[in-house]
């Protein structure tokens, strides 16, 4: 059986997008399938301007230079590197209806749907995480 990791990313902050892109891009390196669901906050680690300027929580912006110093990709690199190795990103449909936000507003490679697409994905998975 193959495994499956599916995603919640529902929280926008660059420590959040390390965790969701960590994951998943080791789970996919290990040939497992994932889908991420970008809702709320989230869709900020995929969104084309955000994303390459997430905040740090507060009184930790000296983590921002350990990154840098020991070599660790920035979030447009790992989420280039998800894609290439078939993470499936989808924002969530509802949250971009209530925020205003269209498709052209993210990178480009997503996919657009609700709560069902995501719950298709991840009614068979191995793995469930929530960031």
């Amino acid at each position: 059986m193959s495994t499956k990791v599916a995603i919640i990313a529902s929280n926008g902050g660059l420590f959040d997008a390390y965790k969701v892109f960590n994951i998943a891009t080791a789970s996919a390196a290990t040939d497992a399938e994932v889908a991420i669901f970008f809702t709320f906050e989230g869709l900020n680690l995929i969104h084309k301007q955000a994303h390459h300027q997430l905040p740090l929580p507060a009184g930790r912006e000296q983590i921002a230079e350990g990154f840098k110093n020991a070599n660790i990709p920035s979030i447009p690199e790992l989420v280039a590197m998800a894609q290439e190795l078939g993470v499936k990103i989808i924002a969530c449909q509802m949250t971009m209806d209530v925020m205003n936000l269209k498709k052209e507003d993210f990178i480009d490679g997503i996919e657009v749907g609700g709560a069902v697409t995501f719950l298709d994905f991840a009614k068979d998975a191995n793995v469930s995480l929530t960031f």
